[in-house]
């Protein structure tokens, strides 16, 4: 037979004559072997047998024309001359090398060469030791074992291939270590694996009878394993455990040369333009270079340049950058920075990186599985064809108007879709979906709509266990396998929300066209199957050895959202890079959206107009707030919009503007951008309107002669026969509401899916109910909460006489009977849960967990799947979302954000003050009308008091409800008793107290036992008394025992720190000598009891306090003048301190809630897992544990806040005038107090700005002030640098310092900077629009200037010329910590979503 080794010594001999030529070689062909014969590399041979099943080996990874090898390159030569050594010694082998296929490649390559039988198995943080091993299945009502990849490799002699070893979770791989150590390995159902040596050894000895009996089994001599990782730490993943990776020898496989790669990609696309050619490969080489790596670039995808070459051989004209750009849309996930190194590195290789661009689509005609297509790009015409599906070709989607981007971006999908799978990136609600179907619709697709979920298992993406009839367990195909064995589109929607490693099950099905499914079987690409057949196999051979034939024309279509830059690793990895061809999407423009508007509804009116103006200034707009606002008015809310008013016209934008933006319910600052775009565009709230204030005028709702009339808007009752279902409720019309249900009822006979949102106890769903009572309309309810997994929002399994029964979850019950479904507390659930709603509300079609799937009446031929799973969409059918507002202090998950543009969207508020009473009259006729008007108008001021964020609860129309009530019942019961009902929550609170008190005096409330004691009046008409004590005297006052363990002690006289004792020092006791706060929480004892000490135990204790307080001021070196006035700063902004720590205490909360760990072996039953938990297998719980950060995360990096303070001469100048430069130190004595224990979370610093310094350094930023007398010579050092300092001004280049420098330290969170400032500008010629450029001059930094004094209306004037939402102005001490609460809410606890 023909010796290849003489051939490449050849080779190796002319590369080394031709060394320092800049010649390009070519490929080296290599003579092909026969099945039973001799490989020779090199020095290296290897015999070859017949495999016993030659459809487990690999096929067409090399290429074989007329028995000649080809396209086989030194550098592959090399990888498959190791390899070979490797193999002969009997070594297992690690392929290392950049994400791509290129690894696997060359482990494939070997198999085929060495003509070996493959076992495959993709590893995600999913996978378990069953995977591997062995799995359960029950079969005639008896578990039985089947062994799995590793051990059926083990036993065949075949390669296991294991991919992705990082991605697995630790200790799931340590279950092979004795295997590959020692081929040695415990089964679970009782057998033993034996090195071959040892077993033949064995039988010799014992003879097969007795080996049989001892369940021992042959691990065959010629099983190897090849493990196939990505390097860790560079890329992200689980680094290698020691032991696992000492039994491996090692080989990185290196990008292949550019030389090499040019003459392969020749050899695919022969009639490509070498020049271009050349250029691409130079671009892609250049980005992967180690000069850009050192600016973390993410790898260029360099294995998929294939594709790009395909495309540029069908059509020449194509810009080079047009293709560079198709493989790595580097300005959806690179930084500004990146971005301009990225484009010099294009330009100085002579592309030009804005080329001209246009892409028509001149022709199309339908030729059996294919099309032929003329595209005309740049002018030139070229024609390529592209596979098709077996549905109807060329049909026009009903309604879809074809805007020329859309067509023109349709057209590059087409270029892509004629070489392999792509993905459109782009904003949400911009149209992917519709793209796609017209895609599908031209080229006669069926779409297998496929939603990513983040808790998406990789089995959930390709196979999912069930029950037959007789209780044998099977798997079920996903929609994803069927579509790959259908020929139909995959749509993967959400590619940024599913986990990386999820997503590993698939790299294999996109690069090769193979899948090695859970159930053992073998999905192969068409060619390579067509190949077997003709090699001689029976297609019946080959189904029995489960090899199923991938149709040609299956492709996967993802659809994504862009990454979100700035925090943290994105989805967008070097690997997700290396599966598909990208395409961005980006918003329609405005008279794109004016065309579309145009086209379906005609005309155009003012206010339509206005928010058409509205969504463009907002997605313009380079202030990060407006931007982010910008998501709410996508094109898909502006056609429903458009839709709305087209049938029910209004005068005013402004009202649907606010119930759009939920404009209520947005944070101060963005609500105030919001506000200054609308007013720019001219979109004024109207003088008078209904929900908004103003006097209000009744509509009527009446239900007459089967009609209901609510306002202006009539419908017929609904007949229904399932009565028990229609809600029937106690409900009293009142205007606000009345005019609320009107506009509901409006967008329910639109069609619309309705969200309402609002705080607790306003109503939403009584309005909800009270729709469907007029509307005599079913309902079904299902209430969502933290453990909402998709399974109960769906499906749920159980088992019934060991069957696995789905039972429907009443989403499901009312789409199949045309009811309506309440959503109720759909915040509390995680989004990425809720996030499954999108294809039902988008297009009415979702897949269920049971196989089953929810189809449109109107899309039931065209759809994927069984037609006897389908469960048409009743025509009635409707959702309403109930949803609390989003933000602090309800913290649930922001719903709104994430799927608010699919449904038409209202605030529900607390009713104005004329709703609000004659709702109250309602529950209490007798209650005197001067009572409910005082109650009405405290809880209004209250209501705006938590709209300002100076109270945290948002006190509802539900807790007056309850007032009245007890009013109404309990005549003779004194108010104080009554209100008490309501604020008893708030009596722990002092600085609440004494805010609460406040408005119940000014609204003529009584204030007299309410939130402290009781009042006489309640006092003297209970006739039983039972008062608790302690029941034990204060003796005299000690410091108390200190707890080395700082354990909580309640109650007693022994532990110093304890609460609610007496006698020790402590909180909440009585007769201590002094408050010690060990940081445990408060058992309080009451006043009464606290008042109830002796006067000789009082005065000791009176004495201790002073000594402990002089020996505190001792111990940190502050006089007790000195500690006295520092308690002057922090008593004037005590509550405020209190707020602030509260909304820190919130983020970190949020920050640590926990997380579901699957594979558990106690704990709750996990729903995804019944079937294991049937045959057997232990780790079917999961429990909720601490989140580990992901591995190889940075470890997570505190919120960073800089304070600039303004100590020039006019602070001290002016501060008789206005107090400005005191509320500067109150503001840097709030700062300090609140961030005491919290700096590991928030590091801070604190510089200031005179007339002769731009950065005077207050407070460094690892060295906070620690006690008070450090903060107060902070203040002090601000009072006189203030009034000794030269007059002059450095507020700019103050600015320009701190925010230039904090954006340096390179923080991958967002940073805060907060200037105070007088707003002196104009005295130095300072233009504010130089202020405002400074402020916004660096994205990572969230710049705002707060004006803490102001001559005349200097500051307010100000205010209007500088960047909406990052300018405030604060006249008065108190509404300052409310301000910088604002701020951090607004930046803070953004951050933590």
């Amino acid at each position: 037979m023909y010796n290849p080794a003489v051939t490449v010594r050849r080779i190796d001999v002319l590369i080394r004559i031709l060394s320092g030529r800049n010649a390009i070689l070519s490929a080296n062909p290599v003579r092909a072997y026969s099945s039973e014969g001799k490989v020779t590399i090199g020095d290296v041979s290897k015999e070859i047998k017949t495999p016993k099943k030659i459809e487990y080996v690999p096929r067409k990874y090399l290429a074989v024309e007329n028995s000649e090898l080809k396209y086989l390159s030194q550098s592959s030569l090399r990888n498959l001359r190791w390899m070979m050594q490797k193999d002969s010694l009997g070594q297992d082998m690690f392929l290392l090398g950049r994400p791509g296929p290129g690894r696997r490649k060359v482990a494939l390559q070997y198999l085929e060469l060495t003509q070996r039988e493959l076992e495959y198995v993709a590893l995600s943080r999913d996978t378990t030791e069953a995977d591997l091993k062995q799995r359960r299945e029950i079969q005639q009502s008896t578990a039985k074992y089947f062994d799995q990849s590793a051990v059926r490799a083990a036993i065949e002699g075949r390669v296991l291939v294991l991919e992705g070893i990082e991605k697995a979770e630790r200790n799931v791989l340590p279950v092979l270590n004795n295997l590959l150590e020692n081929r040695e390995m415990h089964l679970e159902d009782g057998r033993f694996l034996v090195p071959a040596a040892r077993y033949d050894k064995l039988l010799k000895e014992h003879g097969e009878e007795e080996l049989s009996k001892w369940r021992l089994v042959r691990v065959d001599e010629n099983f190897r394993v090849i493990a196939l990782g990505l390097p860790v730490p560079r890329y992200s993943g689980q680094p290698l455990d020691p032991p696992l990776r000492s039994r491996f020898q090692a080989r990185d496989v290196v990008t292949i040369g550019f030389g090499e790669h040019l003459t392969t990609l020749k050899d695919e696309a022969p009639k490509v333009d070498q020049a271009k050619l050349e250029q691409l490969l130079s671009a892609a080489y250049a980005l992967i270079s180690p000069e850009l790596q050192q600016v973390s670039l993410p790898d260029f995808p360099v294995d998929s340049l294939h594709a790009a070459a395909l495309i540029l051989e069908k059509n020449p004209s194509i810009p080079i950058h047009k293709l560079i750009y198709l493989l790595y849309p580097y300005k959806t996930f690179l930084t500004k920075e990146h971005i301009k190194n990225a484009e010099a590195v294009l330009l100085n290789l002579k592309i030009d990186t804005a080329p001209r661009w246009s892409i028509s689509l001149k022709d199309i005609q339908f030729k059996g599985n294919h099309a032929l297509l003329s595209v005309e790009i740049n002018g030139d015409t070229s024609q390529f064809a592209v596979p098709c599906g077996e549905g109807r070709k060329g049909r026009e989607e009903k309604g879809v108007v074809k805007t020329a981007f859309q067509s023109e971006l349709l057209n590059e999908l087409l270029l892509s879709h004629s070489v392999g799978d792509f993905c459109i990136v782009g904003p949400k609600g911009c149209g992917k979906s519709l793209l796609v179907t017209q895609l599908s619709s031209l080229l006669g697709y069926t779409i297998e709509p496929i939603v990513l979920y983040q808790d998406m298992t990789a089995r959930d993406l390709v196979q999912q266990r069930t029950t037959l009839d007789n209780g044998d367990t099977v798997w079920r195909n996903s929609a994803l396998v069927d579509a790959a064995l259908k020929g139909h589109l995959a749509v993967l929607d959400g590619l940024h929300r599913i986990h990386a490693s999820t997503l590993a099950v698939l790299h294999r099905l996109v690069h090769d066209r193979e899948l090695q499914l859970h159930d053992g079987k073998r999905l192969l690409r068409h060619d390579r199957y067509d190949d077997l057949i003709a090699s001689g196999i029976t297609q019946q051979e080959l189904e029995e050895s489960g090899v199923l034939r991938i149709h040609p024309a299956f492709r996967i279509v993802a659809l994504a959202e862009p990454p979100t830059l700035g925090r943290g690793p994105h989805w967008l990895s070097p690997e997700i890079l290396s599966l598909f061809i990208f395409h961005e999407m980006r918003n329609l423009s405005k008279n794109e959206e004016i065309f579309i508007i145009n086209s379906l509804y005609g005309d155009i009116s003012q206010p339509l107009h206005s928010i058409i103006n509205l969504a463009d200034e907002l997605r313009s707009s380079d202030d990060a707030t407006l931007k982010n606002l910008s998501s709410s008015l996508s094109t898909r809310q502006l056609l429903r919009i458009a839709s709305r008013m087209a049938s029910y016209p209004t005068d005013s934008a402004y009202e649907t503007v606010q119930r759009t933006f939920l404009a209520k319910f947005l944070p101060n600052l963005a609500r105030r951008a919001l506000d200054g775009a609308c007013t720019k565009i001219g979109i004024d709230p109207p003088r008078k309107f209904g929900l908004f204030g103003g006097s209000e005028k009744k509509v009527s709702c009446t239900v007459k002669n089967g009609v209901v009339t609510i306002g202006n808007t009539s419908t017929e009752v609904f007949k229904t026969n399932a009565l028990t279902k229609v809600p029937d409720i106690l409900f009293y019309d009142v205007p606000q509401h009345v005019r609320l249900l009107e506009w509901l009822l409006q967008d329910f006979l639109l069609g619309n899916h309705l969200l309402l949102v609002g705080n607790q106890g306003v109503g939403k769903n009584k309005i909800a109910d009270r729709l469907l009572q007029l509307l005599n309309r079913p309902r079904e309810y299902i209430q969502l909460h933290r453990d909402t997994t998709v399974q109960s929002l769906t499906v749920q399994p159980t088992v019934q006489d060991g069957v696995v029964v789905y039972e429907d979850s009443p989403l499901v019950k009312a789409v199949k009977h045309g009811h309506v479904l309440v959503v109720d507390e759909a915040d509390k659930a995680p989004t990425h849960v809720t996030c499954i709603l999108k294809t039902l509300v988008e297009n009415g079609e979702m897949i269920l967990s049971d196989g089953r799937r929810i189809v449109p009446k109107d899309m039931m031929e065209s759809s994927g799947g069984d037609a006897a799973s389908f469960i048409p969409v009743h025509d009635d059918f409707r959702m309403i979302v109930l949803a609390n507002r989003p933000g602090f202090p309800f913290l649930g998950n922001d719903f709104f954000a994430a799927l608010g543009d699919l449904f038409s969207c209202h605030a529900v508020d607390n009713p104005s003050v004329e709703s609000e009473l004659e709702l109250l009259r309602s529950y209490g006729p007798d209650v005197p009308h001067d009572v409910m008007n005082k109650l009405v108008q405290a809880f209004a001021v209250l209501r705006n008091m938590a709209d300002q964020g100076q109270l945290t609860y948002p006190y509802s129309t539900r807790e007056l409800v309850n007032i009245v009530k007890h009013l109404q019942k309990y005549p003779s019961e004194d108010l104080a008793s009554a209100i008490s009902n309501v604020f008893d929550f708030d009596r722990y609170s002092k600085e609440m107290a004494d805010t609460l008190l406040e408005v119940l005096h000014a609204s003529g409330l009584p204030t007299e036992g309410v939130l402290e004691g009781r009042s006489k009046e309640a006092l003297k008409k209970i006739q039983m008394t039972i008062e608790r004590t302690s029941g034990k005297d204060t003796s005299s006052p000690k410091h108390g025992k200190e707890d080395p363990d700082n354990k909580p002690h309640v109650g007693g006289n022994t532990w110093a720190g304890g609460t609610g004792g007496r006698d020790t020092a402590g909180l909440g006791g009585k007769g201590g000598p002094y408050r010690l706060d060990k940081g445990h929480d408060v058992h309080q004892l009451s006043d009464a009891e606290k008042d109830d000490v002796p006067e000789h135990v009082k005065q000791a204790a009176r004495e201790m306090n002073r000594k402990a307080f002089e020996e505190r001021l001792k111990e940190i070196n502050i006089s007790e003048y000195d500690a006295k006035l520092y308690e002057q700063f922090y008593k004037a902004v005590q509550p405020q301190i209190g707020a602030l720590r509260g909304v820190l205490a919130e983020l970190q909360a949020k920050k640590k809630e926990r997380q579901w760990s699957r594979h558990q072996t106690s704990g709750e039953l996990d729903d995804g897992k019944i079937i294991e938990g049937l045959t057997g297998e232990r780790a079917i719980y999961r429990r909720r544990t601490e989140q580990e950060p992901p591995p190889g995360a940075p470890p997570e990096k505190p919120k960073r806040l800089r304070l600039v303070l303004d100590v020039s001469g006019s602070m001290y100048r002016f501060n008789s005038y206005d107090g400005r430069l005191e509320r500067s130190m109150e503001a840097v004595v709030l700062l300090t107090e609140a961030m005491k224990g919290y700096e590991t979370r928030i590091r801070y610093d604190i510089y200031a700005h005179s007339g002769e310094e731009k950065a005077l350094e207050l407070v460094r930023v690892d060295r906070p002030p620690e006690n008070e007398k450090q903060r107060l010579q902070i203040i002090r050092t601000m009072h006189a640098h203030a009034q000794f300092c030269w007059s002059g001004d450095n507020t700019l280049p103050g600015a320009q310092h701190a925010i230039t420098t904090l954006a340096a330290e390179n923080n991958e969170e967002d940073s805060v900077v907060l200037i105070l400032s007088d707003a002196n500008l104009r005295r130095y010629g300072i233009p504010p629009e130089h202020l405002g450029a400074i402020l916004m001059s660096e994205p990572t930094v969230q710049a705002h200037v707060i004006f803490i004094g102001s001559l005349g209306d200097e500051a307010n004037s100000l205010l209007r010329k500088l960047p909406v939402g990052h300018a405030h102005v604060c006249m008065d001490v108190a509404s300052l910590p409310h301000i910088m609460q604002q701020i951090f809410a607004a930046s803070l606890l953004d951050n933590t979503e």
